[in-house]
């Protein structure tokens, strides 16, 4: 049988890398991982109102909520693999 963590993006798998480590239940260490990316997400780049800066704040805030939407993305790569 196919390891079913193949399937996730290099990202994915070294949160899951550094999850083994610790749990031996896959689903939950899966669980474990997305409520991470997702508390991360929250923390380091909270979402933002789309308006209430100039131009440069705009660039910035786009910026930063990539970076959020890539995290999140992750986790729930993450959470429909269990």
């Amino acid at each position: 049988m196919a390891d079913p963590s193949s399937t996730l993006s290099p990202a994915a798998q070294a949160v899951l890398h550094a999850m083994r480590r610790s749990y031996d239940h896959e689903p939950t260490r899966r669980a474990i991982a997305a409520e991470i990316l997702c508390a991360a997400a929250d923390q380091v780049v909270p979402e933002e109102p789309l308006h209430g800066g100039d131009w440069r704040w705009e660039i910035e805030r786009d910026a930063r909520q990539s970076s959020r939407r890539q995290l999140l993305a992750i986790a729930a790569e993450l959470k429909a693999a269990q």
